[in-house]
């Protein structure tokens, strides 16, 4: 009974001990063993570090501008293809010229480009060709051709290439440029037609002529009005009098 009595009372310490944080039992001269125990389990004490911190700009920068191009033609070749074997300043014919792309940006500027053609369109080549028969003008002494021409490409005053708006058909409309030039056949020679007791040259005389172009790399309205030279009349300059003994 007392063994009993013994053995209960050894359970009800350990159950005390189970619910303390500290108990030291000593049984049979044992020493005694420090026990150090909880009813929760001991959580991992995490230390987080609080982030760097990145001072952040009170504006959002603005994008970097890129300037949109201008009316500038350095892209073209500074000669066509089309006048590589010819003296002319202009081309009738050309491989490349871009029908579909002027096509394309002459109806998206309908309205606009019509008030830049008008300026061209009404020039009358008609009166051009009428002959003058006097002396005082120096005219048709000299051997001459004379064309109407539809260049496609012509070279400026500033003697850049231009792509010149011809044959497009847009709107029910065809934009058309023509003008009439009159080449010297025998340009610096003496005038065929002149006694030879003058003294006399063939002269070729140009005319300043406006033509509507068309520039691929201008994104805003590819069209403008540009001025061009050309051969207009052949003249024979005469001299002073020389007396032949």
């Amino acid at each position: 009974m007392a063994l009993r009595y013994l053995v209960s009372l050894s359970l009800a310490v350990v159950v005390v001990a189970d619910q303390t944080s500290h108990v030291s039992i000593s049984l049979g001269g044992v020493p005694a063993v420090s026990h150090r125990s909880s009813s929760h389990h001991a959580r991992t004490s995490y230390h987080h570090q609080p982030p760097a911190y990145h001072p952040q700009p009170s504006y959002h920068p603005a994008p970097a501008y890129h300037t949109q191009p201008t009316y500038d033609h350095e892209h073209e070749p500074t000669v066509p293809e089309c006048a590589a074997n010819t003296t002319k300043s202009w081309c009738l014919n050309d491989d490349h010229y871009p029908t579909y792309e002027i096509k394309h940006a002459a109806e998206y500027h309908y309205k606009k480009l019509l008030s830049l053609y008008a300026d061209v369109a009404e020039l009358n080549t008609e009166l051009s060709v009428d002959r003058p028969n006097t002396l005082d003008e120096e005219t048709y002494l000299c051997p001459s051709e004379t064309a109407y021409i539809r260049p496609l490409r012509v070279q400026n005053t500033e003697g850049k290439w231009r792509v010149v708006v011809n044959n497009i058909d847009v709107h029910y409309q065809t934009l058309t440029q023509t003008t009439r030039i009159e080449e010297c056949l025998t340009s610096g020679d003496a005038c065929p037609l002149v006694p030879d007791c003058y003294e006399s040259k063939c002269l070729q005389k140009s005319i300043y002529h406006r033509f509507l172009v068309y520039d691929s790399y201008d994104q805003y309205f590819p069209f403008a009005i540009e001025t061009f030279k050309l051969p207009a009349s052949c003249a024979c300059l005469l001299g002073s009098y020389i007396i032949d003994h």
